[in-house]
This record gives C-alpha cells, sequence and structure tokens, in this order.
C-alpha cells in the first residue's frame, strides 16, 4: 500500500482556492454529513469544541469515507506530545492555534516531522499507529514528513508584529488568519468587522502570500468570504455546522410558533 498524498497540501502550493466548513459539534455522524457537501475541507475542532482524541478519531474516520473532502484537525494547544498524537491517529493536516513568533512556528514544524538524514528532521516519536496504517503503509516514516500539512495561526497583536518571519518558516504550509481573537487582541472585543481588524487582515493576507505562503481564514458571511478569495486568502472556511443549526432551526421553530425570534443576524460568525 501506497502512503497517500495529500491534496490539500498540494493545492495550497498551486494556489487553488480550498472552501471549507467548520465543525464543532464533536459528531461523527454530523461530521460524515458534512462530508458529502461538497467542500474540499472539513475543520475538526479541538480548541473550542468538546473533542477528546478518540472524537477526533471518529471523525476522520467518517471523513475518509468521502475523498473529496479532506480533514484537518486543530489541535488545543502546539504542544509536540499532542501533535504527535493527532498524527499518529491519521490526520494529515493541522491547524495550531495561538502561533506568535518564528520560534514557535520552528518548534511546530519540529514537532510534526519525524528524524531524518536531509537536515530537515524533527523530534515526532516514531509508532506504527493509524497513521502508517499500523505498517501497511511502509514507507511511511521515509514519506510522513513530505505529506504532513502544518497550517499555524496568527490571531494576535504580537502575531502580526512577527508575521513576515513567521510566514517564512521553512515547514509552514499556510497561515491562518483568526478574525475573533485578532479583533480582541487589537481592542475590539466581539467586532472583526472592525475597520481596524479588517484592515490588518488584508495586510496580514497580503504578507502571507508575499512570503509565498497560502492564507486562510473564516467568514460566514458570503460576501465577506469572497472578498477574501479575491485579496488572495487560498484557504477560506466559509460556514461553522453550529451556526448553521442554530440560523435554520430557529428560522424553522419562528415560522410555525409565535413570540419564536430567528436567530440574529450576524455579519460573519468566526473564531
Amino acid at each position: 500500500m501506497q502512503t497517500p498524498a495529500n491534496p490539500f497540501k498540494n493545492a495550497l502550493v498551486q494556489r487553488q482556492p480550498q472552501i471549507g466548513l467548520w465543525l464543532g459539534l464533536a459528531n461523527a455522524y454530523c461530521a460524515e454529513i458534512c462530508a458529502g457537501a461538497g467542500f474540499d475541507w472539513l475543520l475538526v475542532d479541538g480548541e473550542h469544541a468538546p473533542n477528546g482524541l478518540t472524537d477526533i478519531l471518529a471523525q476522520l474516520q467518517a471523513i475518509a469515507a468521502y475523498p473529496g473532502a479532506h480533514a484537518i484537525a486543530r489541535v488545543p494547544v502546539g504542544e509536540a506530545a499532542l501533535i504527535k498524537q493527532y498524527l499518529d491517529i491519521g490526520a494529515q493536516t493541522l491547524l495550531v492555534p495561538m502561533v506568535d513568533t518564528a520560534e514557535q512556528a520552528a518548534a511546530l514544524v519540529k514537532a510534526c516531522r519525524y528524524p531524518q538524514d536531509d537536515g530537515r528532521g524533527g523530534i515526532r516519536g516514531m509508532a506504527g499507529a493509524r497513521a502508517s496504517r499500523w505498517g501497511r503503509y511502509p514507507n511511511y516514516a521515509k514519506e510522513a514528513n513530505d505529506r504532513v500539512c502544518l497550517l499555524v495561526q496568527a490571531e494576535t497583536r504580537t502575531a502580526l508584529q512577527n508575521l513576515d518571519a513567521i510566514a517564512a518558516t521553512p515547514g509552514v504550509d499556510g497561515v491562518f488568519i483568526g478574525p475573533a481573537d485578532l479583533s480582541a487582541s487589537l481592542g475590539h472585543v466581539g467586532d472583526p468587522n472592525h475597520p481596524d481588524v479588517q484592515a490588518a487582515i488584508e495586510d496580514a493576507i497580503a504578507r502571507i502570500l508575499k512570503a509565498g505562503k497560502a492564507p486562510g481564514i473564516l467568514t460566514s458571511d458570503e460576501a465577506q468570504a469572497r472578498r477574501y478569495l479575491d485579496l488572495g486568502a487560498v484557504f477560506v472556511a466559509v460556514g461553522l455546522d453550529t451556526g448553521i443549526l442554530v440560523r435554520q432551526t430557529s428560522a424553522l421553530a419562528a415560522k410555525f410558533k409565535h413570540g419564536v425570534a430567528a436567530a440574529p443576524a450576524t455579519k460573519g460568525a468566526v473564531y
């Protein structure tokens, strides 16, 4: 059996826009429904959703049945031991939150890589786990470093100050801009659409592209998502499963029940 390629990573290199959906319901059944919808990628959230390691695994398995949908797993924190576990259960692409410096980014690269003789090795521990299909991918240990895709989140004022160095870090494949935390860090809590925040996002997208890496972002506002794509964002999440469920259930109940209000309109739910 051949070690599978990472189509998402290849698409980022070729700057092919990848449209995604955020999964926060922490349920493999829901993940499978979303996997069949036609998105290029699905983000299984281990940071802000009640997902443990076995929950992440179940969702990876559900999504894997749909070859057109690539699973990205967000770790709750950028710790080497946890990254190793996420990779061992078969996540090919990881999103790591709160990366503020190039030194942090470089440490994450090492955590994602096996030691090699090419001078670019890392500290990932060796194991015959699900990622190698328990040894059925005989070349996995030698090929995994090129298959893993690392995305880091820039979501603070400090991260913006260090963005050029973070994006230039070898082994970082993309930089995701976190609008919610970024807005808070810039003094506009709960207002990612503030002009100062949007200006910072536009500038960040341009700087990430200049470094030769792929910018990413999340917004549930269609016009805003298209604008980010026009600016050069490569991987864009255009909604959240939780948000879709809130809006649609409230709207349906409001059609039949007096006094039930539809969910308030928001201009682009974000993380």
